[in-house]
């Protein structure tokens, strides 16, 4: 990465951690995957129970192998015979990883949902909630925020999951009421009530969509 990128990014972070800390939000600045890696583990006491969301950047810096692998109970939703079971017991997991659709440069969250149990359980639910963001998701308002989280990670989900939303056909948000909308539940995380539960590790890296 450009080392002028890099400079900017890291500015950057430091106005975002700011105004996640005025949200009684913590977060934290990583130079690349690995450091990502390391800080997330830390947050992780061994033995927790682990449940997540679709969160592609905790894959991309491969934490969700390491809990897998790790001394933790890892809520495996897509090798759950009940998939719904998996999804409620997740709801009393001890930490929730997540990533953002899409963040502010003053720490405000931005996330779409279709089956609306990633943005329930990162508003309520698991003791923890540590999102994975990399540095390409930090935009400059909410309206800003909307519009990525709309126009640039729902196509690129609705494409992933094989969806016939007019989007995935378009690369644009139509607004639409598709049966196979993923713009269910949009959920704007602007202040925690519990302080030490959302933690927010910001990667200096594209990470996810």
């Amino acid at each position: 990465m450009n080392e002028n990128i890099i400079k900017r990014n890291k500015l950057l972070a430091q106005k975002v951690i700011k105004g996640l800390e005025s949200r009684n939000m913590t977060g934290y600045y990583a130079e690349g995957k690995e450091e990502a890696l390391k800080k997330a583990l830390e947050l992780i006491p061994e033995g927790s129970s682990v449940a997540m969301g679709g969160a592609m950047s905790a894959h991309e810096i491969g934490l969700v192998q390491a809990v897998k692998n790790g001394n933790y109970n890892f809520i495996d939703r897509d090798k759950a015979e009940d998939k719904r079971a998996a999804m409620m017991e997740s709801y009393n997991a001890d930490v929730f990883l997540a990533s953002t659709n899409a963040m502010t440069e003053d720490g405000v969250l931005i996330n779409i949902d279709g089956n609306s149990n990633r943005v329930s359980m990162i508003a309520q639910g698991p003791g923890k909630v540590v999102f994975i963001v990399g540095m390409n998701k930090v935009c400059s308002d909410v309206d800003a925020a909307m519009k990525r989280a709309r126009n640039v990670a729902a196509p690129i989900n609705a494409q992933r999951f094989g969806l016939q939303t007019p989007c995935s056909k378009t690369g644009s948000c139509m607004n639409c009421k598709s049966p196979d909308t993923i713009c269910c539940q949009i959920l704007i995380t602007r202040y925690s009530r519990h302080a030490g539960r959302i933690h927010v590790i910001l990667v200096n890296d594209d990470l996810g969509f």
